[in-house]
């Protein structure tokens, strides 16, 4: 599972209505190579699903990732941050073993 924090449920409802984004469209996050400590987040709004997606819906938002993916954020929270000193969306990972010092890269 992986799951949605209410500021990242809230934030994701702002960036929809001020982006005009359609209803059908979900939070695709995916991890890939790079970043400083070798795996990085994406994260962005699709409506095409694949096969092996993996479907999950938590508080109230549908998160799809591909399967290679959801064996590293298996139990992730996606959440945000704003203000000052803010940093944005970010995962909270359990199975992130470190992470960079901006939080947007980690190692398993």
């Amino acid at each position: 599972m992986i799951f949605v924090a209410d500021s990242a449920k809230q934030k994701i409802q702002e960036v929809r209505q001020s982006g005009g984004i359609k209803d059908d469209y979900f939070i695709r996050v995916s991890v890939v190579s790079g970043g400083c400590s070798g795996l990085s987040y994406k994260m962005d709004f699709d409506n095409e699903s694949k096969p092996n997606d993996q479907v999950f819906e938590d508080n109230g938002v549908k998160v799809v990732t591909d399967l290679k993916s959801f064996l590293y954020l298996f139990n992730t929270t996606l959440e945000f941050s704003g203000g000052l000193e803010g940093k944005g969306f970010s995962f909270n990972n359990p199975n992130a073993t470190r992470t960079c010092g901006c939080g947007e890269s980690f190692a398993v």
